[in-house]
């Protein structure tokens, strides 16, 4: 068996959920500006020379682990995060600046089994045929303050995203990065962890957003204000989102997504997350 950190052998560990109602709002931004935030060892993605910085609500709905019933009150959150984009080893991802979500519960779960940078917040996202609208309050403590609402029009279906488009690039992202405590070794300082997600490419509209306001990018520093104050237009990159299904069982569909992390001081590796610690933890959690 591979020399693996525990908990990340031995079992697979499959969460399915489904996410919709999305928006993927983007601003181009000197790679400068966002390099601070990323662990030494990951470079910073761009795409022709220029990087990105993205702001993306949406509600999680149908959420369990493999083998469980989904828990009325824990199976369904609104979620917004802040994130930009990085490699490592060529490996295309996901690096969060910060991700505000309303089920208390899952943010402790994902911090601490997951080292994401999840915060507690009050979030309504509410649909009227064509228009949606989403309204967020960070509420963690010791956390920067932050509030975010804005209203946008999904519009006609886009083609299928190019691998050297702009929007495929700001998309099609299949795993996350994240730094973390190493869960088997006692070390100094974080480590570094990928983690997979299984889903079908995203099916993307147009989207036209008629208001924008928001303090969640200069929550993480003022750098960012000028060139964020406007709300995100065409040039700019904004798609909408109705949802992604890649699996259909009994007529349901629903995303999948898998977490395998792995250790950032050997090769690349899948690791599996072992379900019966998340359970425990997860018991403990409600004691």
């Amino acid at each position: 068996m591979p020399d693996f950190p525990a908990p990340f052998y031995r079992w697979p560990y499959l969460m399915r959920q489904r996410w919709s109602q999305l928006l993927f709002a983007h601003w181009p931004v000197a790679p400068a500006l966002l390099r601070p935030y990323l662990p030494p060892r990951l470079e910073l993605d761009v795409f022709e020379g220029q990087a990105w910085l993205g702001v993306v609500p949406f509600t999680m709905s149908n959420i369990r682990p493999l083998g469980l019933p989904a828990v009325p009150g824990l199976n369904h959150l609104h979620e917004l995060n802040v994130r930009t984009y990085a490699t490592l080893d060529g490996v295309p991802g996901v690096w969060f600046l910060s991700l505000d979500a309303t089920q208390p519960l899952g943010v402790w779960a994902a911090r601490t089994l997951f080292h994401l940078p999840y915060l507690h917040a009050r979030m309504r996202l509410t649909q009227h045929g064509h228009t949606l609208r989403a309204e967020a309050t960070r509420t963690h403590a010791g956390a920067a303050p932050a509030t975010f609402a804005a209203t946008w029009e999904v519009g006609a279906p886009l083609p299928s995203s190019q691998p050297d488009s702009l929007a495929h690039f700001l998309t099609e992202r299949y795993y996350l990065y994240t730094s973390g405590p190493n869960l088997l070794h006692d070390i100094h300082g974080p480590d570094l962890w990928r983690g997979q997600l299984l889903h079908a490419p995203w099916p993307l509209r147009q989207a036209t957003v008629h208001e924008w306001q928001s303090t969640l990018v200069e929550s993480h520093g003022r750098r960012y204000t000028g060139a964020l104050r406007r709300r995100p237009g065409r040039r700019m990159g904004a798609n909408a989102s109705a949802g992604i299904n890649i699996h259909s069982e009994r007529g349901q569909t629903r995303k999948e997504l898998r977490y395998a992390f792995s250790s950032s001081r050997a090769p690349i590796q899948h690791r599996r997350i072992n379900p019966l610690l998340l359970a425990s933890a997860l018991r403990r959690a409600r004691a």
